[in-house]
């Protein structure tokens, strides 16, 4: 199954046919109660994609549903965000019905077209986060964003006006607001397993500066200690930040820049040696980038131990 094509949505009003929803009133917006869904057949499409953002949560769901390669299973109450284009799958045993509650909200682009939160949506980093990590809310924070949700369809139900798209938009903004908050929450509140990864941080990029390959590999890259440590490369880039106030890129650099202090000081290489030695391709941005964290030139740094 996980092979197939995933089925494409263009638009919201396809996902209502398909779901055997009443037509949407609105063509660019529509919350769903997910008890309005009584059943999935395994004969219809698992691997999904929209053309739109959904914002959902979900409990008591008898199944899987993947992300990205992360699986959740939906117990307690758990949010997702998922921009146009994600893809996303389900998967049930034979015979399992559907049988679960909660929500969710669908935006088509276009519904934001020409306001701020067009242009600003990007900045909720968690929207990525969906490949790696879902949001798991207290019922207090639920009830929160299902007020909101309540307001955007009962914003939407009435006679549509000139203020009604600044209104939803007006609450979208609140909505992702609050779940930004319960993000960094969800931060702080897994101190242990964050500073496990903290730890795990550290000795992956230990082990690869100490490599003996590096002048092959070349400087490490988000991209690679992101997925070493099975996380997308915003999800961890954003934990690191509110952990240490410094983002994964920051991280490679001082461990960088701890190695190449070590040679400095302890052999006589020199710099461009030592910059090759690091897996940089030209010295020159070696230096700068030394300089840069440093306020010294790496020969100034060799000169200062003498």
């Amino acid at each position: 199954m996980a092979n197939l094509r995933p089925y494409r949505f263009k638009t919201i009003a396809e996902f209502h046919q398909l779901r055997a929803l009443p037509k949407p009133e609105h063509p660019l917006i529509s919350v769903i109660d997910l008890a309005w869904i009584p059943f999935l057949s395994l004969k219809e499409p698992m691997s999904l994609v929209f053309d739109f953002y959904s914002i959902s949560l979900k409990k008591n769901f008898p199944g899987k549903v993947k992300y990205g390669q992360q699986e959740y299973d939906f117990d307690e109450g758990i949010m997702s965000f998922m921009a146009p284009g994600q893809v996303f799958s389900i998967e049930l045993s034979a015979g399992q019905p559907l049988s679960h509650s909660g929500w969710m909200l669908l935006i088509h682009p276009d519904f934001l077209w020409n306001t701020a939160l067009a242009r600003n949506i990007k900045q909720y980093e968690y929207f990525d986060y969906a490949v790696a990590e879902a949001l798991f809310l207290s019922e207090k924070e639920e009830r929160t964003l299902a007020d909101i949700i309540q307001h955007i369809e009962q914003e939407y139900h009435a006679n549509l006006d000139k203020f009604s798209q600044t209104i939803i938009i007006a609450q979208l903004e609140l909505l992702f607001s609050y779940a930004e908050r319960y993000y960094q929450r969800q931060f702080l509140t897994r101190k242990i397993t964050n500073h496990k990864i903290l730890d795990r941080l550290e000795t992956i990029l230990t082990d690869y500066f100490n490599a003996d390959d590096l002048v092959d590999k070349g400087v490490p890259s988000v991209g690679y200690v992101a997925e070493t440590l099975n996380l997308s490369p915003t999800y961890l880039s954003g934990l690191l930040k509110s952990l240490t106030g410094q983002t994964t890129q920051q991280h490679i650099h001082d461990k960088l820049i701890e190695k190449a202090k070590e040679k400095l000081s302890v052999t006589d290489l020199s710099v461009s040696e030592i910059a090759y030695a690091l897996g940089f391709e030209h010295p020159q941005s070696f230096s700068k980038l030394f300089k840069t964290k440093t306020n010294l030139s790496p020969l100034e740094f060799r000169q200062s131990f003498n």
